[in-house]
């Protein structure tokens, strides 16, 4: 019987340390530090992952020879993960999905299991059993005979299933309520979560079978367990949104085969998650006369172009302290616009209250939304709408100059898509631009003054 011990870890990244602790000499926090059982691993503790489909040689091999072409990508069945994900499922990947309660995670990867026909799937719930599995699945109208249900919690009872099943990817709901029988803590300790995560890795790398890892999130919405697990696993994605509103959206936070400004849109419905292709109209409200205070921006997300819609409100301040509020967009940035606004333009804003909001649930952080903001705060504070066929891309610098941004191509073409007439874009991204190829007229401007003057008069 091997002997047991206790140990502490801190809670946020997951150091070890033989006595408690007040501050983490890793992450610098402070009281992280949680008393816990731990056992030693025995020796042969990994024979169990070292099994028919072990594929990973021992002996170093040149890079030149590793044909990375024999291992494909595996399609999900839903575009939107595909393209987060950098064009598929990659082969022995290890990712993660966290979100809040009830934001749709399950329901997700269930979907995701259903979808992909052509691939003998295993999901392994520790939360929900099987017959409550089925019924979401038949309310979700989803038929698959490959996909199999797995409720059990412990790691070598579901190894045990999964090299007989040999499954070609494993959903596994959630990791903070599986136990490894190497340690002697409770499920969800940060020495549970680290060796169930440590024991799935070892087991893709050697098999080379994609692995999804659900997880749960803190108050502070960091995901639970230690730091240590988004170290270790190759993807992970966040699924976001508002219970308020209809819309989800799945955003890749670390990605090691594919890019992290990716993300997909969903709309839930009651037949699940629906995907949003166009995510445009979705952003834009359909108005049946035209206010004050609205702007359209061409922004972009990873490789799609996207149209937004932000609404601003000024008015005077009614207990003398101006109030400053931003919904989806950067509240500094809001506020150093403000003060462009004021010194390089001459508008008096300093003692209003000013609300910006960008609606859809969704955060900006894209500079080329600068110009859309400014007019949408000059359109509210002077009371004269902009034409709802008006678009912006540009940013805007410190001294009041409309500096260019990138990829304006593909900006132009989204908002010719959606119908725009005219678009506002940087003189210097018109160097080399063909403007009558996009049919949309393009103003290009160096100055806020010169923007006011063509909107406003």
């Amino acid at each position: 019987m091997a002997k047991t011990r206790t140990a502490f870890f801190c809670s946020t990244c997951g150091a070890q340390s033989p006595k408690w602790m007040g501050r983490c000499t890793s992450c610098g926090e402070w009281n992280t530090f949680i008393e816990e059982v731990v056992q030693r691993e025995s020796k042969t503790g990994s024979a169990k992952y070292k099994g028919e489909k072990a594929m990973l040689s021992s002996r170093p091999r040149q890079i030149d020879q590793i044909d990375p072409s024999s291992n494909s990508r595996l399609s999900s069945g839903s575009t939107e993960l595909d393209r987060v994900l950098g064009g598929g499922i990659v082969p022995g990947a290890l990712m993660l999905v966290g979100g809040e309660p009830g934001i749709g995670k399950s329901t997700l990867m269930l979907q995701v299991a259903m979808q992909m026909q052509a691939e003998k799937i295993l999901y392994i719930s520790g939360e929900e059993s099987d017959m409550q599995l089925s019924m979401r699945a038949r309310r979700l109208g989803l038929k698959h005979p490959g996909c199999y249900i797995l409720t059990e919690t412990g790691t070598s009872a579901i190894f045990d299933h999964i090299f007989k099943l040999e499954p070609s990817a494993i959903i596994v709901d959630s990791i903070q309520t599986l136990t490894s029988s190497n340690i002697d803590s409770a499920a969800g300790s940060i020495s549970q979560i680290k060796e169930c995560a440590a024991e799935f890795q070892r087991f893709t790398k050697e098999s080379s079978t994609p692995v999804f890892l659900i997880g749960h999130i803190t108050k502070e919405g960091s995901l639970a367990g230690p730091k240590l697990l988004e170290h270790m696993v190759d993807a992970v994605l966040h699924f976001e949104g508002d219970h308020n509103h209809v819309y989800r959206i799945l955003r890749a936070v670390k990605n090691r085969f594919g890019s992290t400004s990716e993300l997909g849109i969903f709309e839930m419905r009651e037949k699940g998650l629906r995907e949003v292709s166009n995510p445009s109209e979705m952003l834009l409200s359909q108005r049946e006369e035209e206010v004050s205070g609205v702007t359209v921006s061409a922004t972009i997300e990873g490789m799609r172009p996207v149209l937004i819609e932000t609404q601003a409100l000024v008015s005077t301040a009614a207990y003398g302290t101006p109030q400053r509020s931003a919904t989806g967009f950067d509240l500094r940035r809001m506020n150093m616009l403000l003060a462009v606004l004021e010194k390089r333009c001459g508008f008096k804003i300093a003692a209003k209250d000013v609300f910006l909001n960008v609606t859809g649930g969704i955060k900006i952080d894209d500079p080329a939304t600068d110009l859309g903001v400014i007019c949408a705060i000059l359109s509210s504070n002077e009371d004269i709408p902009v034409g709802e066929k008006v678009c912006f891309a540009a940013e805007v610098g410190l001294t009041g100059e409309i500096r260019p941004v990138t990829r304006i191509g593909q900006r132009i073409m989204e908002a010719a898509k959606l119908g725009f007439e005219e678009i506002f874009v940087s003189r210097y991204n018109c160097k080399g631009l063909e403007k009558k190829s996009y049919g949309i007229k393009i103003h290009p401007v160096t100055r806020i003054d010169q923007v006011f003057g063509l909107l406003f008069g």
